[in-house]
């Protein structure tokens, strides 16, 4: 049975859409141009969208532009919206117009349809709310779009990412102190090093966690600023020039975080250089979290033919053909986000070289894939931290013994001795395949109560010179 269908109307004619769609001709078109990926945007950014129109009513009405009666109206249409009652109405694929502007047109019409249902009158209903004169009304798509990339970022940054980067932090900084003691081969091209603790290393880790806080917070600058208020091209046309503050102060109620009016809206068109900035801070995160992954493999790797320095928690059976097999899954799940987000950010900067003139016509996009990064690393830094460094176990045993026999202990003799002689004990250790502490004591060049001075393992972890 074919669907029901009803007769909506746009500039460009007639369009048949679901009898129950609160979405009307644009988003109809939309739907018929765009059957590209079948990706449809995330809940935040819906959430931020209806925020930013529920702000513009609330500005609109104040100044006495908007009738009341209809401004309430939709405001609680596009506050459902931002609630997510109505997520089912937002069926416009990412790749579209590179301005968004299907995408504003489809919650213009989903709010304005909405409202009219509010109202008591039939959804399509133009001379009671209209989607561009009363919804879209001192705006446009192309200063609302980047003013809710802008606000769904910083909420998903202020509210997802940087609570979870923090638990993972203060992860690492507990097993730092529980491993402060366990003394380990250190290891550099892979190559046997001078000795180090198994804390020191985690005290690395969340120092890079740490950093990364730091990187997303400095981005918070930038990204507060909203480009309301400039509507086609920066100039403010068609909006009241209270406008872009009273929406701005409403969406600071809305969402608690400090927004601001940017400091230049033509700025704010032309470019999407806060995205670009927020993405590659994101980056810089992902290929750390990606180099610790891979530490962490390398380190539980065994458990007996690897290094076996430490026990990842088993969390779930590692192969469908070799009994007993556990595998470092965290860790590996963690690359493959780290992979994903640096592509996003590629994707991102790419579209952020398409400021052509005076608009941005790569904004969708941008969209999607920051807001994906940013949900992503939030929920991976949170899995990090709950199910595997919380539950990793320190092999105190095998790493002190990778201490004792790393061959780069003579490191500490070289002062002693000599940088020359000290080497060929070295290469004596090597050839005999015998501890360098035996190779020392061997050759004569010490006592055997100055060797242990000078190869206490625990010490050389603390720095200084063994003269």
């Amino acid at each position: 049975m074919a669907e029901a269908t009803r007769i909506e109307k746009d500039s460009m004619g007639e369009m048949e859409v679901p009898v129950d769609a609160y979405y009307a001709a644009q988003t109809a078109r939309a739907v018929e141009n765009f059957p590209i990926s079948g990706l449809t945007f995330s809940r935040r950014f819906i959430q931020a969208l209806g925020r930013c129109k529920a702000a513009a009513a609330r500005a609109n009405m104040q100044l006495g532009l908007l009738d009341e009666t209809v401004g309430k109206a939709i405001e609680s249409a596009a506050l459902e919206v931002a609630e997510g009652k109505l997520d089912d109405q937002f069926v416009v694929d990412i790749f579209q117009t590179g301005s968004g502007t299907s995408t504003n047109m489809n919650s213009n019409e989903v709010i304005a349809n909405r409202a009219c249902e509010i109202l008591g009158k039939e959804r399509g209903d133009k001379s009671a709310v209209h989607p561009n004169d009363h919804v879209n009304m001192g705006q446009s798509t192309n200063d609302m779009f980047p003013t809710a990339i802008h606000v769904a970022a910083l909420g998903g940054v202020e509210e997802h990412l940087l609570p979870a980067m923090r638990e993972l932090a203060a992860a690492f900084e507990a097993k730092a102190e529980e491993f402060a003691d366990v003394v380990k081969a250190g290891r550099t091209h892979l190559q046997d090093a001078v000795p180090v603790t198994l804390g020191q290393e985690f005290s690395g880790y969340a120092s890079v966690i740490r950093h990364g806080i730091a990187r997303v917070e400095n981005t918070r600058a930038h990204m507060s600023e909203l480009a309301v208020g400039g509507t086609a091209l920066g100039t403010g046309l068609n909006a009241h020039p209270e406008y872009a503050q009273r929406v701005v102060t409403e969406l600071r109620s809305l969402t608690g975080q400090l927004f601001r009016t940017a400091e230049n809206r033509f700025e704010a068109m032309q470019n999407r250089d806060a995205a670009v900035e927020l993405s590659g801070a994101l980056k810089v995160v992902a290929v750390g979290l990606m180099k610790i992954a891979n530490d962490l493999r390398l380190m539980t790797s065994g458990p007996a033919t690897g290094l076996a320095e430490i026990v990842v928690p088993a969390t779930q059976p590692g192969s469908s053909i070799m009994p007993g097999k556990v595998n470092p899954v965290i860790p590996e799940a963690v690359n493959m986000v780290a992979a994903q987000v640096i592509g996003n950010d590629a994707t991102v900067s790419i579209a952020g070289l398409n400021g052509n003139l005076d608009l941005n016509v790569m904004m969708p996009v941008i969209a999607h894939n920051l807001l994906e990064s940013v949900e992503l690393m939030g929920n991976t830094c949170r899995v990090l931290a709950d199910k595997c460094i919380r539950g990793i176990v320190a092999n105190a045993e095998r790493c002190e013994d990778y201490a004792e026999r790393t061959s780069s202990l003579v490191t500490a003799l070289a002062p002693v001795v000599g940088y020359d002689a000290a080497a060929k004990v070295f290469k004596k250790s090597v050839q005999d395949n015998v501890p360098i502490r035996q190779a020392i004591l061997d050759s004569g060049l010490l006592e055997p109560e100055r060797v242990a001075e000078i190869l206490d393992l625990k010490k050389l972890t603390e720095g200084g010179r063994a003269d």
